[in-house]
């Protein structure tokens, strides 16, 4: 009778849990709501078996338990029962899988109008690509992948060459415009996941996978790997922005191209080097593990750490120099820093992508960029305006912030520096390095009049920060630009 007793409870427990519970699904951010629906109807047969199980075996228990002289009935079959199991049995699994093959279909059928969207996962990153004004995708394969072409487009197909390329793990999306997603991986297993689109699907490597979705809720969604794909697996995430039409082609209009990608590799310079090393570090991960503006990683952090003594596991120190750098890459066993797992994986690198990959840690450190000639904030003058626009890019500023005078989102860059600036408490300041530096790193200390409070944080590490702050010195007025440089 206790074990009856307890079956029922449990029974009338996980029915009112389920409609009291105050964890529930998100509101649908697009078009899939029929997902949803397809969940609910499967949670409903699968309560209703539920139900139906344990209520018989309570029943069971009470009705034929143990008495004085009454002996079980042995019945080996019923062809009734069996008839009647079959049947609701059918029913439920064809009312639990019917639905699921419907909006699957509909999942992959997609409409000829919807937007193209590459998305190419690797451990522990998201990268993306659109098409450009041809409205085509150029051809990619994993045999054209190098530093300088990270997404494995084909060089000589005129139909890439316009390609948007977005490598940073945020992208943007235009509102109530059917999007054709593309998945693939270039390493592991990987899962391209939006809880709030109702967007899933796994990225196989050597396969081009797809589902579309339209996006029907301005906001901010955040994108998982839904796959285990390695020891980062749990900090490969990223953001989706759905914004209007004419804000998003604004952002797009900013972001490099893989021609503009392709013409800046070929510029061999201090600047360049360590720019071809942040893209190495980018396309291979190095991120996940290694934070670049101090923080706590799964490896050592790049910052300041040229230069410095490093304790190892065995007891012993090492001076971080060029050769303990190459050495770690190239066999990251053979002297492991004390505190950190020994999880990180050998690389392949070429000897001019193990100097790139060398020349950027270098920079992100003081002896490093003494080394380098003050090279840490990407070489000097043009270099380092150029790598600070390809950061600008790369993070969507100019989507906010117009070049050309023009209002935007944010104060347009275009005479910025040396400007005087009116803030939202009236007080004046002067747009120099130090005010630039803090509106990027905290852009809510410093707010301009008439400009709402919508730019978020960004983490830059300083050759970055130096980068993007010469980029919008070089789009100062020439009379501000040489006041700044008289002594």
């Amino acid at each position: 009778m206790a074990i009856a007793i307890i079956l029922i409870i449990i029974v009338v427990a996980s029915v009112l849990f389920h409609l009291l519970a105050p964890w529930h699904l998100t509101p649908a951010a697009s078009n899939w709501g029929s997902i949803d629906t397809t969940l609910l109807i499967t949670l409903i047969i699968s309560g209703v078996f539920f139900i139906a199980i344990v209520g018989f075996m309570a029943v069971a228990i009470i009705r034929f338990r143990h008495r004085e002289g009454r002996r079980a009935k042995y019945e080996p079959e019923s062809h009734k029962l069996e008839w009647w199991l079959i049947i609701a049995t059918s029913i439920g699994i064809i009312g639990m899988l019917a639905p699921g093959l419907v909006v699957y279909s509909d999942f992959v059928h997609v409409p000829k109008d919807a937007y193209p969207l590459e998305v190419v996962a690797q451990q522990w990153q998201w990268a993306y690509r659109f098409p450009g004004k041809d409205g085509q995708l150029g051809r990619a394969d994993v045999k054209w992948v190098d530093a300088a072409n990270p997404l494995g487009l084909d060089p000589k197909d005129p139909n890439g060459q316009d390609d948007v390329l977005i490598r940073n793990n945020e992208v943007r999306l235009p509102l109530d415009r059917p999007v054709k997603v593309l998945l693939r991986s270039k390493d592991v297993l990987h899962n391209f996941y939006i809880p709030q689109i109702r967007g899933k699907m796994d990225m196989v490597p050597g396969m081009v996978s797809h589902f579309w979705f339209t996006p029907t809720v301005l906001g901010k969604y955040e994108i998982l790997c839904a796959e285990f794909c390695g020891v980062g697996h749990f900090n490969m995430r990223g953001m989706l922005l759905v914004e209007p039409p004419d804000i998003f082609q604004q952002w797009l209009a900013g972001q490099p191209t893989f021609a503009d990608t392709l013409a800046a590799a070929s510029k061999p310079s201090q600047g360049n080097l360590i720019e071809t090393g942040r893209q190495l570090a980018e396309t291979h991960g190095c991120r996940a593990c290694h934070s670049q503006d101090g923080s706590t990683s799964l490896g050592p952090g790049w910052k300041e750490l040229y230069g410095r003594d490093e304790k190892l596991v065995d007891g012993s120190s090492v001076k971080v120099d060029e050769a303990y750098l190459k050495e770690s890459i190239l066999d990251p066993k053979a002297r492991l820093v004390q505190g950190f797992p020994p999880v990180m994986v050998p690389y392949t690198f070429s000897q001019d992508e193990l100097a790139a990959l060398v020349a950027f840690i270098k920079s992100l450190s003081a002896a490093g960029q003494k080394e380098q000639g003050g090279a840490g904030a990407a070489g000097e003058g043009g270099d380092a305006a150029e790598q600070g626009q390809r950061v600008a890019q790369s993070l969507g500023c100019l989507a906010c912030h117009s070049l050309d005078g023009s209002k935007g989102i944010g104060p347009t860059w275009q005479g910025l520096y040396g400007k005087e600036q009116t803030l939202a408490d009236d007080r004046k300041v002067k747009a120099d390095d130090a005010y630039l530096r803090e509106s990027v790193l905290k852009p809510e200390a410093s707010l301009v009049k008439g400009y709402a409070p919508v730019m978020p944080v960004f983490k830059l590490s300083d050759q970055e920060l130096n980068a993007v702050i010469a980029f919008i010195k070089s789009r100062a007025n020439p009379d501000a630009a040489r006041q700044e440089q008289a002594p």
